[in-house]
């Protein structure tokens, strides 16, 4: 099924405000004009009526209205659709102008000694539908007798006004619910020319043009933040295809120089005939660079489990002083070949993953033995506060310079930028231990200077 553009949605609110807008409007000045039209018909009535009772009531006699006839029913003369009845106490008529000969119901009778009001019209229909208002009062006479009287109007003419009215209403509407229709079509088809402009842009970003950004110039407030938020990733993209890249190159670096050294012992030792202890030296070579792969191969699976946002990790409160120093005992041997010593000190309880963890602090201190001077001592401490516990890990040695201490925890990059690794780094274990605060939602940081450098891990509070 084909969806409906945005443009035709707005243009369809559009209309549909604008008929709601037109309809209720309508109907309120509709209201109103028939209201307006019914009280000024009233006021005539009334004043129609109470012009007949006063000229009435200077008549001595019922019979004197027959020989005033003229005098009286020159109030209700020249319209058609006014009519006039006075009838005596005994029911006779006295006076009638019908010249449509409406049918005049039997009203409530306002008596002579009250005033007629608006309130006193009364309202009906004949048999054929006619609507009629009219008002009856009583009118006393000079000799004391009473006699009644109706004065009333047709209000065909009224209700054929109102019903060009209407039809001048709903053709209106219908007038501006096309021109809505229409005009708020183009004017929502240009207003969102930004927008395809944007999409247009979005669209020619290719894997070779990754450095294209989209222009926000002249783009509508409204749709800054949205440019601003695609702009900004495309250079995250751009930035993570460059060290994906990267990554890849060191990778397929890393992978070949191991491959390299087994293939080239084997066909050296495969070039002559060789005793079997020569013959044990290269197996024992090759089971080296093959642990070497495997760390390697261990190390980049588990960071791309970690750049899965399903990775789960498993946190409990632990002594962090406990398992720091279970970490140094694991390393105690090499420390003691390298001739390096290793000191604990901290306090309090962790809430983190324990086998993360462990790794993190393996890596660290991994790594600071392999550049500390033979002789001097690798320190790690922790210290706890109201915004969680930072993990320190410190040796003496050679400053690293400033403009590398930002890359340290970059996947591969090493400080002597030397793609050769006699120390059997993997050049993955700090980026490991960046991926392991992120799962925290800690950070790693680094600090070097001629005392010592120092690497922090900063663990929230739980």
């Amino acid at each position: 099924m084909k969806r409906i553009s945005l443009t035709v949605r707005l243009a369809a609110w559009f209309a549909l405000i604008t008929v709601l807008v037109f309809s209720v409007g309508g109907s309120v000045l509709y209201r109103a004009l028939a209201q307006q039209i019914r009280s000024q018909d009233d006021i005539g009535l009334v004043l129609t009526a109470r012009h007949l009772r006063r000229l009435a009531s200077e008549l001595e006699t019922a019979q004197a209205i027959r020989l005033h006839e003229s005098r009286l029913d020159s109030l209700v003369l020249g319209d058609q659709a006014f009519f006039l009845r006075m009838k005596d106490a005994a029911g006779n008529v006295l006076l009638e102008r019908n010249p449509s000969h409406f049918e005049i119901n039997d009203l409530p009778v306002v008596k002579p000694s009250n005033r007629i009001l608006e309130h006193d019209v009364q309202q009906w229909h004949t048999p054929s539908g006619l609507t009629i208002r009219g008002v009856a009062t009583d009118i006393a006479l000079g000799d004391g007798s009473v006699v009644s009287a109706v004065v009333g109007r047709e209000m065909s003419d009224r209700e054929a006004m109102l019903a060009r009215y209407r039809y001048t209403v709903m053709l209106t509407t219908l007038a501006a619910l096309i021109a809505a229709v229409a005009l708020g079509y183009l004017a929502v088809r240009a207003s969102l020319r930004p927008l395809r402009d944007i999409a247009g842009r979005a669209a020619s970003v290719t894997v070779g043009k990754l450095d294209t950004r989209i222009p926000a110039d002249h783009v509508p407030r409204e749709l800054e933040a949205l440019v601003d938020a695609l702009n900004a990733m495309l250079a995250r993209l751009e930035l993570g295809f460059e060290r994906l890249s990267q990554f890849t190159a060191d990778l397929a670096h890393d992978l070949r120089t191991p491959l390299g050294n087994m293939r080239g012992a084997s066909e050296v030792a495969l070039a002559r005939s060789r005793s079997a202890d020569e013959y044990q030296a290269l197996l024992v070579s090759n089971i080296e660079e093959c642990e070497r792969l495997s760390r390697m191969v261990e190390n980049v699976l588990f960071l791309a489990r970690a750049d899965n946002p399903q990775y789960m990790t498993t946190a409990t409160e632990f002594p962090v002083q406990e398992e720091l120093e279970r970490v140094a005992d694991y390393f105690e041997g090499i420390a003691d070949d390298a001739g390096i010593g290793i000191a604990v000190n901290a306090d309090g309880k962790l809430y983190a993953d324990v086998d993360l963890f462990r790794r993190a602090i393996g890596n660290l201190l991994a790594n600071a033995l392999r550049y500390t001077p033979r002789g001097d001592t690798v320190s790690i401490s922790a210290s706890g506060g109201a915004a969680g516990m930072t993990v320190t890990v410190a040796n003496p040695g050679m400053p690293i310079p400033p403009e590398h201490l930002s890359r340290l925890f970059d996947r591969f990059y090493r400080v002597d930028g030397s793609r050769s690794n006699p120390s059997g780094s993997t050049g993955l274990g700090l980026a490991i231990v960046r991926t392991i605060m992120e799962l925290h939602g800690g950070s790693a940081s680094v600090e070097s200077d001629a005392t010592a450098t120092r690497f922090h891990l900063h663990f929230p509070a739980r």
